[in-house]
């Protein structure tokens, strides 16, 4: 009864002024507020819009992160691995420093450390080592492929950490996703799992657990923040260990070595991050982590274009097929 009163209150013109005015007494003042359904229109168009809006910054952080491996390759041509993966977290932590202090933005609550330190140790250092070992001995291409598979260990690491339920038809398309990857991997490696491999398989796990703390992160504080105070907290290692690298391996800066480098601070480290996190934020971990599955393809085409590798006919098959999977999901 509450309820229709109130539906009936909100419906009601409310008048002031008395019963029976006389000429000289000021006009009624007539004032009407937003129906319920009027309200409910607008939450929902609010809703599409956040929806919208959050899968256009998860679809930019795949565009930059597909070019990460691109990236790292150019890097390793006049670094060593040690020195692309310290040097790039030290670069990144001062753009991400001079931006928080910038905004003089306060340090995070306590109960905010434990999840970044997560995110540091996965995004921030265990990613971006593994995965430049592994280009040492693999191709770009055979590397993004298996990477491919990142969308479902987020998942996983998400519904687990989160407790979000997503679908079966959503679970179903994630793993024939996964399956295209793998059996494109396997097609292109003839069979055989290389050291390189094991590097990627264990990138995959540190990142997916980085991406599901610091995608839960970004729902109570700014996405640039999370990985800004990620890169920040890890100067105290990062620091040393570029100077170690850097006397331990060989240097020959290039421009190629240079963007690279760069690329990686900037782009993929900083950047990239800041918008894929409050794209997470605003559709949810497994829903964002499934767009991923376009990353491998568009690494495929900047291996190409840029590193100029050969790519061989599955790449096309499977490129459609991941695609479909990619709108199943984004509908389950």
């Amino acid at each position: 009864m509450r309820a229709q009163d109130s539906a009936t209150a909100d419906d009601t013109i409310a008048v002031s002024g008395t019963t029976d005015p006389g000429p000289d007494a000021p006009a009624a003042t007539v004032t009407t507020t937003p129906t319920t359904a009027t309200a409910t229109a607008t939450i929902a168009a609010d809703s599409h819009g956040t929806a919208r809006s959050g899968t256009l910054l998860a679809a930019l952080g795949v565009v930059a992160f597909s070019l990460t491996f691109p990236g790292t390759a150019w890097a390793l041509e006049g670094l060593g691995p040690w020195s692309v993966t310290t040097c790039r977290v030290v670069l990144a932590a001062l753009v991400a420093g001079g931006a928080l202090a910038a905004r003089r933005v306060a340090p995070p609550q306590r109960r905010h450390w434990p999840g970044l330190l997560v995110v540091a140790a996965g995004v921030v250092i265990g990613f971006p080592l593994l995965t430049t070992l592994a280009l040492q001995t693999s191709t770009t291409s055979h590397a993004a492929v298996v990477v491919g598979l990142l969308p479902l260990t987020t998942a996983v690491f998400s519904a687990v950490r989160t407790g979000a339920r997503p679908s079966r038809r959503f679970w179903a398309a994630a793993l024939t996703g996964a399956a295209v990857v793998i059996g494109f991997a396997v097609q292109q490696s003839g069979g055989a799992l290389t050291t390189g491999d094991l590097y990627l398989f264990g990138a995959l796990l540190v990142c997916a657990a980085g991406y599901a703390e610091g995608g839960r992160l970004a729902r109570t504080m700014p996405g640039w923040q999370v990985i800004g105070w990620a890169l920040v907290v890890c100067v105290p290692v990062a620091v040393p260990g570029a100077a170690i690298a850097l006397s331990a391996e060989p240097v020959q800066l290039g421009g190629h070595a240079v963007a690279g480098l760069l690329w990686l601070a900037v782009g993929s480290q900083f950047v990239g991050l800041v918008v894929w996190y409050r794209g997470m934020a605003a559709i949810g971990v497994a829903r964002a982590s499934q767009l991923q599955l376009a990353q491998p393809l568009l690494t495929l085409v900047w291996s190409v274009l840029l590193l100029g590798e050969h790519i061989g006919p599955a790449a096309p098959i499977a490129a459609v097929a991941v695609l479909v999977c990619i709108g199943v999901t984004q509908r389950g």
